[in-house]
């Protein structure tokens, strides 16, 4: 294979250093080893194959056929220096994660999720009671808590109130990426893409309310069309007292407080907003030292109390409680999930680097009007993910309106819902519901999503013509 992709084509032109490599054998393998991998990646539910271990591969043998050929040419730090930019974007973009997991999954372990659950059985919510109300709550808390960690937070909700229900859970969870992504898109902590924008100057941050109704109806629209099937039934959970945790309130709040430390670490000293998620990690594991020296104490207090009104079902309870564990939080992170991101995070850095990204951004906007362009990159950034299609964008730099600039954001964040493996919310719900929701279930609602996508679009152009 190295052999054949060194055998690379004369018409290769060089840009600071990098070859144009679009016609070369190197680079047309590296296609089709993505499309491969990709392939594997949409055919999990079949295979029973992780879908993290064909990209990790597959992104491998990219880079070494790209750093061989670079090595022949005699420049081989200019491949380095690309290869550790991409991993960079991918450490931010993990590390950021896995924050974020640790939460859920402390937040899990102190059953704030299961409270939640049975409030909700409590009040007897029907089915379509709860499809609506998880997608609003999806919708509303994406722009302030991104919509990865909004996805996680609401799937686990959904999976602990329907215990087993596939076909609900699978709807739920389609409902709930088409509502994070469309939450999202309105605000620069939303998603990565906003962020991106934002972060370049095009779009300033109260700019992006103007794109609040578009995602509106990009989430009302597939979201009426599916609530007709979704059956009118309640839950067949039953009705349970749920004691938290102790801690557990103060470590939502501590989440919250995470949120706000990154949103303030980029707003007003412009650093990224990971060091204020990793900062949060520190609250975390500071309150579990906390949770950990008291614990004795409590439990003695709590002991008596239960002794004195002889609760022996209590007694029994706090006999087995465990002190809190902060990094084993961390090792029940979707791994998998955080893996494949680093798989496609450095497949496609790879493409772009080969000139691929490039030529797709200059062929479609010296070819295509801007509008054309942007819903087309929207559609694209289902299959081969928003931020490396907004990275070609923003590293063009097209002559656009501001009103051009809001569509593609608006595209490329909510076009990712189209496709599962189109967003990290997707991504992730994957492996948080494995076996419940996967890609297959939500390509068949992918002409529904398309409405709501196309309606989204025709919003925008109505009501915010005057910025084109």
């Amino acid at each position: 294979m190295l052999a054949v992709g060194l055998g690379f084509c004369s018409s290769a032109w060089a840009v600071d250093g990098k070859l144009d490599l679009t016609t070369s054998n190197i680079g047309i393998m590296c296609i089709v080893i993505f499309v491969a991998a990709y392939t594997l990646v949409m055919l999990e539910e079949k295979l029973h194959l992780r879908k993290s271990k064909p990209v990790l591969v597959a992104a491998g043998l990219i880079w070494i056929l790209i750093g061989a050929f670079y090595v022949e040419q005699g420049s081989p730090y200019i491949t380095e220096e690309a290869f550790r930019h991409n991993l960079l974007e991918f450490a931010e973009l993990m590390l950021f994660l896995l924050v974020a997991m640790t939460y859920i999954n402390a937040l899990e372990e102190r059953r704030v999720f299961d409270a939640l659950r049975a409030w909700m059985i409590r009040k007897g919510f029907s089915y379509k009671n709860l499809f609506w109300i998880s997608g609003f709550l999806a919708f509303f808390i994406s722009p302030i808590a991104d919509n990865l960690t909004t996805a996680l937070l609401m799937c686990a909700v959904v999976m602990k109130v329907a215990q087993g229900d596939k076909y609900f859970i699978n709807l739920s969870c389609i409902n709930i990426v088409i509502a994070a992504n469309a939450g999202g898109a309105f605000s620069p902590f939303g998603d990565i893409t906003t962020l991106m924008v934002w972060q370049a100057g095009l779009v300033q941050f109260n700019e992006f309310l103007v794109l609040f109704f578009p995602s509106l109806v990009n989430y009302i629209v597939p979201a009426a069309i599916m609530s007709f099937y979704v059956e009118d039934k309640q839950p067949s959970a039953v009705y349970e007292e749920i004691e938290l945790k102790r801690g557990a309130l103060r470590i939502l709040i501590l989440f919250l407080l995470t949120v706000a430390t990154a949103v303030a670490c980029h707003t007003f000293i412009h650093l990224p907003p990971v060091l204020g998620m990793m900062m949060g990690l520190g609250y975390l594991q500071f309150f579990g030292y906390f949770l950990r020296v008291t614990l004795p104490g409590s439990l003695a207090r709590k002991k008596a109390i239960a002794e004195q009104v002889g609760d022996k079902e209590r007694l029994v309870r706090l006999g087995s409680v465990v002190p809190f564990d902060v990094f084993s939080k961390v090792s029940r992170a979707e791994w998998d999930t955080l893996l494949f991101f680093y798989g496609i995070v450095m497949c496609v850095g790879g493409l772009g680097f080969l000139g691929y990204l490039g030529l797709m951004s200059e062929v479609l906007y010296g070819g295509w009007s801007a509008t054309a362009a942007n819903i087309f990159l929207g559609v694209i950034s289902a299959v081969i993910d928003n931020i490396p299609v907004m990275f070609a964008v923003l590293s063009m730099q097209p002559d656009m309106s501001h009103g051009q600039w809001l569509l593609i954001t608006l595209t490329a964040g909510v076009g990712g819902s189209l496709l599962s493996i189109g967003s990290a919310a997707g991504v992730a719900l994957m492996g948080q519901a494995r076996g419940y929701y996967t890609f297959f279930g939500h390509l068949k609602w992918a002409p529904v999503i398309a409405l709501g996508y196309a309606a989204s679009i025709v919003m925008h152009l109505w009501l915010n013509a005057e910025l084109f």
